[in-house]
């Protein structure tokens, strides 16, 4: 595994390289921007940290196919997550009712611009993972990746919500998340997935993504934010995906 995980990343071009390693950098330090200068601190390091992984698989994506068809795909993610969470936040479909805070700034509509951005940083790692599982087209393609990607939020949700970056109007089953909401992730990413149609994708560095925010997430709510349950449900619900896309042939 390590040696993959070694060639994986000398294999990318220099720009994608230097940004995955600033990236990974940059999450380990979270914890400690918190511990030196406080919640403030932490806030831009979490704010940093989506620019960063959001521009990475950008990157990767720019070596793979060139400037417009990455261009076409994250317009795609972005306008339709920023859509998605704009009418979720409004209606309650297909999230369940919920509500951003004023932490995280801009905001369009009563949106984080972070969140379209957060949708991009991982939709494509999803892609990667369904890619190597299903090897391609159809709408188990869809179906994987759409489950991969859900599978973050089993620790993303806790986590912004302990953050306060978002709340629940009526908390549910889930660590105080609403069970719909996954309903509602499984069904947005799923359409997306079905509209961008990506090409031929950056398989390996893009699961690489995908499995560094599986290791990173599940260690830093078990040891840092103290979210045990969150980090070993999202630990096997990730896990999952990260053993089973990693062992196909």
């Amino acid at each position: 595994m390590l040696t993959w995980i070694v060639d994986t990343f000398m294999a990318l071009p220099l720009v994608p390289r230097l940004l995955l390693l600033v990236w990974v950098l940059e999450m380990v330090s979270v914890p400690i921007l918190k511990w030196r200068w406080g919640a403030r601190a932490e806030r831009a390091g979490i704010i940093l940290g989506v620019l960063l992984q959001a521009s990475t698989v950008i990157a990767v994506l720019y070596t793979a196919w060139g400037l417009w068809a990455t261009v076409r795909v994250a317009s795609i993610i972005a306008g339709l997550g920023w859509a998605v969470e704009f009418v979720g936040s409004h209606t309650g479909l297909p999230f369940g009712r919920y509500h951003y805070t004023e932490r995280l700034q801009p905001q369009l509509g009563g949106v984080p611009l972070l969140i379209p951005l957060a949708w991009l940083m991982m939709l494509p790692p999803a892609w990667a993972v369904a890619e190597e599982i299903t090897g391609r087209p159809g709408m188990a393609f869809v179906i994987v990746a759409a489950l991969a990607f859900t599978a973050w939020d089993l620790f993303l949700d806790p986590q912004m919500v302990a953050w306060s970056f978002w709340e629940w109007d009526q908390p549910g089953g889930y660590f105080g998340i609403p069970w719909v909401n996954y309903a509602g992730w499984l069904l947005a990413s799923a359409v997306m997935t079905a509209l961008a149609a990506p090409g031929l994708l950056p398989t390996r560095p893009l699961f690489l993504v995908y499995g560094i925010t599986w290791f990173l997430q599940a260690f830093g709510q078990f040891f840092f934010w103290k979210l045990r349950g969150p980090a070993l449900v999202g630990a096997v619900g990730m896990g999952v995906w990260v053993v089973w896309g990693g062992t196909k042939p």
